[in-house]
């Protein structure tokens, strides 16, 4: 059992991201694997941050960033992540909510939010982009 004091520092959410409230009602409850994600590129700042473009690992169900480079269904884009989230490396499972659908404003989304072509594809049918 691990009974260690952990702080966090408090972030202030950004949800300029969103271009309409359609979706933010009902999202969809998942588990993000922090071994999934890089700390410099993910999650610098303690916290992978709200809009960052999420898939689900097929043998597993635990979620991690988008990557179109991969062939573990990390690069099948399935939504965004709604709240920015802790994380730190080695860390646990962290729980967290998938936006899936609704309209994004592509300006607004955080640096290295992993939206490229191909994820707008696979999003298509779900989002609208502005």
């Amino acid at each position: 059992m691990d009974i260690s004091l952990q702080t966090e520092a408090y972030v202030v959410e950004n949800r300029a991201w969103l271009g309409s409230r359609d979706g933010t009602e009902v999202t969809q409850g998942i588990t993000l694997d922090p071994a999934l994600f890089t700390a410099a590129t993910h999650f610098p700042d303690g916290f992978v941050p709200s809009g960052t473009v999420l898939a689900k690992v097929t043998a597993t169900g635990f979620y991690g960033p988008y990557d179109n480079t991969k062939t573990n269904g990390q690069e099948v884009a399935e939504g965004f992540l709604f709240n920015s989230t802790p994380m730190r490396t080695g860390g646990p499972r962290v729980g967290a909510p998938l936006h899936w659908r609704g309209v994004i404003r592509t300006a607004k989304l955080p640096a290295n939010s992993g939206l490229d072509a191909a994820a707008r594809t696979d999003l298509a049918a779900k989002f609208r982009f502005q």
